[in-house]
């Protein structure tokens, strides 16, 4: 992944946040991102964080399910509340 195609992202599932990159092609939305990937998607340079605030892991790399998804957005469009101790 090059720093022209990461882009850092905030994904919610049923029991964690999820902070980290994702590998867009040049000129795609998270939206089509999603649309393209199979039933697992790579993100890295990830955090792990319970809904409750408490960090549970850092990984370089992790695998997500697309079907476990709650939410997904980019970083910069979350305008409060991702202070690192707020569920």
């Amino acid at each position: 992944m090059n720093a022209e195609t990461r882009t850092k992202v905030v994904v919610l599932t049923g029991h964690y946040r999820i902070m980290g990159s994702i590998d867009l092609v040049p000129g795609a939305r998270v939206t089509d991102f999603l649309t393209e990937s199979r039933d697992f998607f790579a993100v890295t340079d990830a955090e792990v964080w319970a809904l409750d605030g408490r960090k549970m892991f850092a990984s370089g790399f992790l695998n997500i399910n697309r079907d476990k998804i709650e939410l997904i957005m980019p970083e910069d469009a979350v305008t409060q509340g991702l202070g690192r101790s707020v569920a």
